[in-house]
């Protein structure tokens, strides 16, 4: 069964004839007659009665009709979306995320996003974990990029990847030359850590305890960038998500272990909210960003 056959066949049930759907469809009414014979003795059973003098449509005809309409509605808006330019589309997008995935990931796909749909407006809100959860429940957010939430939330998560947390240090640190540090040797050590609030540093503060360690927390910060220049400027070492990371001369990036702090980032939205194409597409470029 193929498209074409669709089209023909929605052709003659609307007009009830033959001749004016051939016409509408710009091909010969033999053209037509055998098509919609092709699509009949594939579905092994009539689709119009043409023994009166007025074509009808047959049960099967009927019930066939009722869930394609909607079907070839559907791709006839797809293809206009993508006929159309992306100048022409105009929406509005919301999206919530933590302050890892802000620094990189969202950059890149908002651009991504903008450079499909120039007048697409994005809003873009870094927020703790337990916060996003909350605006999305309430309806402040359409998106977010975060983690997943807790047990009876209202709220769909689809995971993206695993990431590992990595030791952050400037080159002139006691560990800048090490390749592996265990959670254990980060006992005393000045460090700047995302605070109490964040979900990540609940993990952290996880390992530390089942490592037996407990680090001199100097300072706590909100947002990676300014953790980063932080440990550039300073003998403090911080611990950072993968995702926010990138090479830097005057930063050495070490792996833990004993044990390896792990997530799961992944796409939030509430599931009783209705995705605009926008959105889904927007949500697609996550998804290749992430490698989902």
């Amino acid at each position: 069964m193929e498209l074409r056959h669709l089209r023909y066949f929605d052709a003659v049930a609307e007009t009830l004839n033959f001749t004016r759907a051939a016409e509408r469809l710009h091909v010969t009414q033999s053209t037509l007659s055998h098509q919609i014979k092709q699509l009949e003795e594939e579905l092994g059973a009539p689709l119009f009665d043409r023994s009166a003098k007025r074509v009808r449509m047959t049960e099967t005809g009927e019930i066939l009709r009722s869930h394609m309409t909607p079907a070839l509605q559907q791709i006839d808006r797809g293809l206009q979306a993508l006929r159309a330019p992306g100048g022409a589309i105009t929406a509005s997008i919301r999206l919530g995320a933590t302050s890892s995935f802000n620094t990189r990931m969202v950059p890149q796909c908002v651009a991504t996003l903008l450079n499909h749909y120039p007048n697409i407006r994005v809003s873009v809100e870094e927020l703790p974990a337990g916060m996003i959860t909350k605006r999305l429940a309430s309806g402040h957010l359409d998106l977010a990029v975060s983690y997943r939430p807790g047990e009876g939330s209202e709220l769909w998560f689809e995971p993206l990847y695993n990431e590992e947390l990595r030791l952050v240090v400037g080159t002139s640190h006691p560990l800048a030359r090490r390749r592996r540090v265990r959670m254990v040797e980060l006992h005393n050590v000045r460090m700047v850590l995302l605070p109490r609030q964040f979900v990540t540093r609940k993990l952290l503060d996880e390992c530390f305890e089942q490592a037996g360690a407990k680090p001199l927390v100097a300072a706590q910060i909100n947002s990676v960038a300014p953790m980063l220049e932080l440990i550039r400027q300073t003998d403090l070492a911080g611990i950072i998500t993968e995702t926010a990371l990138s090479q830097a001369a005057d930063l050495r990036v070490i792996p833990l272990e004993d044990p390896t702090p792990i997530r799961t980032p992944g796409m939030l939205w509430h599931k009783g909210a209705t995705r605009s194409p926008v959105l889904k597409h927007f949500a697609e470029i996550i998804r290749r960003a992430a490698g989902a």
